[in-house]
């Protein structure tokens, strides 16, 4: 789950992690007034919407006057800001964030994330912190520092003089530092975050450091501990058939093909995507059924598929296992009966009770595609959209 910037500067200021003075607002007139109460100058305005690269769209100003203040509040309130992580439809602004500026001398870059392959956390630094740390990280990766922490021992000061070095910090800001990073660790591992980013991490030219931007992701399996962050949760930033799909345990992906897909894990579904982008054909989202999924959440994955009118034909790979193939089989004819399936759709299946599934299908008067393998299967997906 995903929260705005506000919102994560709200769980750092908990943490004693500094973050510039500033609230929210949803109208203009509450920004002008935020600002005038604040009763320093210049302000930054800055657009609230789950995307980064706000400034580059026009969803970041600073300002000098508090007239100036509505003005860009009213201008950003309501507009659709189009950045590189949107997409070209964009998200509706709701709120703005208005805040101090700040004189900054150094931007750096600050993140912890989880990485499965070591089984440890990485806290990862850049002295080449901003909008452009994409770039760095795909263009110059030897310009970020990674340090592994084993999360049974927790941070320890050699991880946090790595992290000073890796920046670059003289000893002032390094004592400054070290407090956040510790800081910044235990809001990690205290809500279960699947990522936590400063960027900029930001050091003013009074000698000061502080979290200019703050983003933070939270692991959906561990929100059950975490009832006060499901309270940031904003549906306006999500897509609808996402949230449907959320209500029925199901883990939906909305994305811009055309190839319907109802797989049974989450690593298949990746690699039935791999291979229909490979067949010449785009996937029109990822669905994961789960393993233990019954012909009700099936038919529901289903029906939230053909809800989206892009799709053109459908791909069912599933491996019977604890989700038996006569169980996906009674799922499919039972969504059939109740929603209309008007598309084609292939079939691909092996496991538990193959054959009982198969035969269900095969009586059930859909017309359904039956591929012998992956491969075949999405060739025959793909040859069905290109005719459409």
């Amino acid at each position: 789950m995903k929260i705005h910037e506000y919102q994560a500067k709200e769980l750092f200021r908990r943490f004693d992690i500094p973050v510039p003075a500033g609230a929210v607002a949803s109208d203009p007139e509450t920004a002008r007034q935020i600002a005038r109460d604040m009763g320093v100058l210049p302000l930054v305005v800055k657009a609230q919407i789950h995307a980064g690269g706000r400034g580059k769209g026009g969803g970041v100003k600073v300002l000098r006057d508090l007239n100036e203040v509505r003005t860009a509040a009213a201008g950003m309130i309501g507009m659709n800001l189009i950045t590189h992580q949107t997409g070209p439809d964009g998200k509706q602004v709701k709120k703005v964030l208005v805040e101090q500026a700040l004189e900054i001398a150094r931007e750096l870059y600050l993140s912890i994330v989880p990485d499965r392959k070591s089984a440890r956390h990485v806290v990862m630094v850049s002295r080449a912190g901003g909008m452009d740390i994409e770039q760095v990280a795909e263009k110059t990766p030897e310009q970020i520092t990674k340090i592994y922490i084993d999360p049974l021992l927790g941070i320890q000061a050699f991880h946090c003089r790595q992290a000073a070095y890796g920046l670059d910090l003289p000893p002032a800001i390094s004592q400054q530092f070290v407090p956040m990073l510790r800081s910044l660790y235990k809001l990690f591992v205290s809500y279960d975050c699947s990522l936590v980013e400063i960027n900029p991490l930001v050091i003013t030219t009074d000698g000061k450091i502080l979290a200019l931007d703050a983003k933070i992701n939270f692991d959906d399996n561990a929100l059950f501990r975490h009832k006060d962050i499901l309270e940031y949760r904003d549906l306006n930033e999500e897509e609808l058939l996402e949230i449907e799909a959320s209500r029925y345990n199901l883990n939906y992906i909305k994305m811009d093909g055309n190839v319907g897909n109802m797989v049974n894990g989450a690593g298949l579904a990746m690699a039935t995507m791999d291979i229909i982008k490979r067949a010449g054909a785009e996937p029109a989202n990822f669905l994961d059924v789960g393993g233990g999924a019954n012909a009700e959440m099936v038919e529901n994955g289903l029906r939230i598929i053909l809800s989206d009118k892009n799709v053109k034909a459908i791909l069912i790979n599933i491996f019977g296992g604890i989700l038996r193939c006569d169980v996906l089989s009674n799922g499919v004819v039972q969504a059939a009966k109740n929603t209309g399936i008007e598309v084609p759709v292939v079939v691909r299946m092996e496991g538990t009770n193959i054959e009982e599934g198969r035969k269900i299908l095969t009586e059930s008067g859909l017309g359904l595609i039956f591929a012998a393998d992956l491969k075949d299967a999405a060739e025959k997906i793909a040859k069905i959209v290109r005719k459409k």
